[in-house]
């Protein structure tokens, strides 16, 4: 209905809503470039250098739930702005970190603001836009925002550091985040869930004790293989997971309602946001590497190379919207999955002697199928959630995006490093240990050794270690593309009756209980929620 349209304000509203997320994830991959150089300045143990990275995705994904029914409570745009004011602030002592210590801290606490960001910013756009196929375009430019980040951080970071010292690539949040706490009250509405009751705090302690530890232990797994102490760990992770389930069906006011499961819509579009991430993200990770390390391009180069992604996503985002009027979710959302499976045959025929372009082209495709997946998974989570749950529903999609994520790079890296230390063993007879072990460990070690050796040992040790690694990438796109081909299948068999939400075809609503949790699974769709009008 009219009433239900978007205005200018909105629209304008949601620009400000991107920025945010663009931030978020960009400062998941800022650093790949600049760690060389802070290194250098702060001289960090392996462990600290470790931690410099990953300490940021931890926190993220620990907090991400509780971050989301939090705004729920206290106010979406209450929490996005104290989140943009602590993304900043932290920034700033990341910037001018002059210890180890002082800069895992301050990426720790990034981590925090930046659980605040995704779901406040996706809960805020179902507060907005009402009319589901504006709110589907809305979801879509979201999606763009969000994964262009992470491929433009590496650009951004390169430029910075020609120009700059290390911390400068953590300035560049500032002026943004000052430009949303001055935008975010004059175009953003407000929410809260009223009647909310009181905080879970318990299950808010088991949800971080969850997904840390297997996050951590995922991580873990891809640096060091199977171990005891990796399984260990994950297996604490998922006891604490069985502890939060249990605490969640018992809760007076749980953190999330697990009824929202029993609606295919959602509980598959979770799924597939975990299947999508585990083969991009996992795959990725090679093809970065590939493109510097085999093709020889310097970081920036490397970056800007990285572009054609991005853009595959925004033009493919655009699509969803036009296309969920008239085909069915499950459908579009299969079809993106069989896309990006076509981008991970094309990277099965990547050599080592291959043009540039196979690797953009392959890459692009990739993310062009995820990018027509990911709009339409996001949608149905939020619009399966009941107008008071919405911030929690839309923490849901960048957890699942957490763990496939790292999962992929644990798995996949696992698969490739198995294959390049396997074919790469007969080329470092002869070298001193120390030396083997460091070209047998990693393409960057063999490259590092090859530096030097004479011409005539470092020459072919370098050629057979891109042989090696290449041979690594196209088994890991022989994984990723089977992955998506099985995600693909399940989508059409869990969700072939799935409506898009909104749909005029979707049945009447039944009855509800309070909390939704008996979601349709007869008709698997829930009718448009229209969120409660803004508390300003």
């Amino acid at each position: 209905m009219s009433h239900d349209r978007a205005s200018a304000r909105e629209w304008v509203g949601l620009a400000v809503l991107i920025v945010p997320v663009l931030l978020m994830s960009m400062d998941m991959t800022v650093l790949y470039f600049a760690l060389p150089f802070l290194s250098a300045t702060l001289e960090p143990s392996a462990t600290e250098q470790l931690w410099i990275v990953d300490i940021y995705a931890f926190m993220l994904a620990g907090l991400l739930l509780t971050m989301g029914t939090l705004g729920d409570r206290i106010g979406r745009r209450l929490l996005l702005m104290i989140g943009a004011f602590v993304f900043g602030a932290s920034s700033l002592a990341a910037a001018y970190a002059d210890s180890s210590l002082l800069l895992i801290v301050a990426r720790a606490v990034l981590g925090v603001s930046g659980a605040v960001l995704a779901p406040s910013t996706l809960a805020l756009i179902s507060n907005m836009f009402r009319d589901p196929g504006q709110r589907r375009t809305a979801i879509a430019l979201w999606t763009a925002g969000l994964s262009g980040g992470a491929a433009v951080g590496p650009v951004v970071s390169g430029f910075m550091l020609e120009h700059f010292w290390w911390g400068s690539v953590f300035l560049i949040n500032i002026p943004v985040t000052v430009l949303i706490l001055v935008l975010g009250p004059l175009l953003l509405p407000e929410y809260r869930a009223p009647d909310a009751g009181r905080f879970d705090l318990l299950g808010a302690v088991l949800s971080l004790a969850t997904v840390l530890p297997i996050v951590y232990g995922i991580k873990e797994l891809a640096a060091d293989g199977l171990t005891y102490e990796n399984v260990a760990v994950m297996a604490v992770g998922v006891a604490l997971g069985v502890l939060f389930v249990m605490r969640q069906r018992s809760a007076a006011n749980p953190l999330i309602d697990l009824g929202m499961f029993r609606n295919r819509g959602f509980s598959t579009s979770v799924g597939v946001n975990v299947v999508a991430m585990f083969a991009l993200v996992g795959f990725l990770f090679f093809a970065t590497q590939w493109v510097q390390l085999v093709y020889g391009l310097s970081p920036l180069e490397a970056g800007l190379w990285t572009l054609p992604a991005p853009l595959a996503v925004v033009v493919t985002t655009s699509v969803v919207a036009p296309l969920a009027k008239t085909i069915r979710p499950g459908h579009i959302i299969a079809a993106g999955l069989v896309v990006a499976a076509v981008g991970f045959a094309i990277m099965t025929q990547l050599r080592t002697d291959s043009p540039l372009a196979l690797a953009v082209i392959g890459s692009s495709v990739v993310s062009a199928g995820v990018g027509l997946a990911m709009p339409m998974t996001a949608d149905l989570i939020v619009s399966a959630a009941p107008p008071e749950r919405v911030g929690a529903a839309a923490a849901l999609p960048e957890t699942a995006n957490q763990l496939g994520g790292a999962l992929g790079v644990a798995i996949l890296g696992s698969i490739g490093a198995a294959v390049y230390t396997n074919e790469i063993a007969d080329s470092t007879k002869g070298l001193p240990p120390e030396a083997a072990d460091a070209a047998e460990g990693s393409l960057g070690g063999a490259a590092e050794v090859a530096q030097h050796l004479p011409s005539e040992t470092g020459r072919p040790l370098l050629d057979a270690a891109a042989e090696a690694f290449t041979d690594g990438v196209n088994i890991a796109a022989v994984a990723g593309s089977v992955v998506m081909l099985a995600g693909a299948v399940g989508t059409m068999l869990l969700m072939r009756r799935v409506k898009a939400p909104g749909s005029d075809a979707a049945p009447a609503a039944g009855p509800k209980s309070e909390t939704g949790a008996e979601a349709e699974v007869e008709a698997e769709t829930r009718p448009e929620a229209v969120p409660a009008p803004a508390a300003e």
